[in-house]
């Protein structure tokens, strides 16, 4: 174990942090995880040659969802909507969320947060999405806390379109919304300066864990506000690479055991960066981990 690891992990033991046992009595799990998802961005490479073939071998690995990327303009993964679903439905993995831009950066694209949102949601519904999720903030967007802040007035905004179509929103953090800016924290911002109930939050322990910071004090402080997860550990090394979930030194047994005081509804097993063998497998082995909590 890494220094830096020990000291982070002796800290939450001293802290009384461990001691919960929310896992065995969370519906979600009963006592051991049932139902799996991932993100199709780790399929990336293979997804848009062979979307059918792809899904149907993460589902006999043992997948029940996923949550999909490349979606706006009446298409997803640059397929039409209705070929989409069909592909989808044919595969009985559940779409239960996906991954959307701000539309900031390119306001002629249509269905984004700042164009035609309404069709982006209507899209969604139709595949059945039961959340959206802001992907990724681009620098020009971040420098300012007032930007922050004007963010958080379009993530509100957005959420009340989604919601009355019955779907739910959210955002999803790397590692730069940890950096102060004017004293300031960007993440605290964002989760003050909107809804908290409209406006939910995607954890993401591997780039919390790559800012330095403590998933389990976050989620803590904000109980219930964290539906939704990505899983993906991190290298033992000092490079801090992104590896398969039970290869790094990330604790999953003890992070799954606040999924009741997260509000955890899915978690979705990611790999956005290398990968050990390849893509397809790479999603294998960290199930494979995740079958064994």
């Amino acid at each position: 174990m890494k220094r830096r690891d020990f000291l982070q992990k002796s800290a939450l033991t001293s802290a009384g942090l461990l001691a919960t046992g929310s896992l065995l009595s969370h519906p979600f799990f009963e006592g051991k995880i049932k139902q799996f998802g991932f993100q199709v961005y780790t399929v990336r490479d293979v997804i848009k040659k062979d979307m059918a073939g792809t899904l149907k071998t993460l589902k006999k690995a043992g997948y029940d969802y996923a949550e999909f990327f490349d979606f706006a303009d009446g298409k997803l993964l640059g397929m039409p909507i209705k070929e989409a679903k069909a592909i989808i439905d044919a595969s009985k993995i559940k779409l239960k969320s996906i991954h959307v831009p701000t539309g900031t950066q390119a306001h002629t694209t249509p269905g984004t947060m700042v164009n035609n949102w309404q069709k982006a949601v209507d899209d969604a519904a139709e595949l059945g999405a039961e959340y959206l999720v802001c992907a990724y903030l681009d620098s020009a967007e971040r420098q300012t806390i007032d930007q922050y802040k004007k963010v958080s007035e379009l993530f509100n905004r957005s959420a009340e379109i989604c919601k009355k179509s019955g779907i739910k929103f959210a955002y999803h953090n790397h590692a730069f919304e940890f950096k102060e800016i004017d004293g300031q924290v960007p993440y605290d911002v964002l989760l003050k300066e909107t809804d908290a109930d409209l406006v939910k939050m995607e954890l993401d322990m591997y780039w919390v864990r790559f800012a330095d910071q403590n998933p389990i004090k976050i989620i803590q402080k904000d109980r219930g506000r964290f539906p939704l997860w990505h899983v993906k550990d991190m290298s033992m090394d000092d490079d801090r690479k992104m590896k398969e979930v039970g290869a790094g030194r990330i604790d999953w047994k003890q992070l799954f055991a606040y999924d009741k005081d997260a509000g955890l509804e899915y978690f979705f097993v990611e790999q956005d960066g290398n990968w050990a063998e390849n893509s397809v497998q790479s999603l294998v082995t960290s199930i494979k981990h995740l079958k064994k909590i």
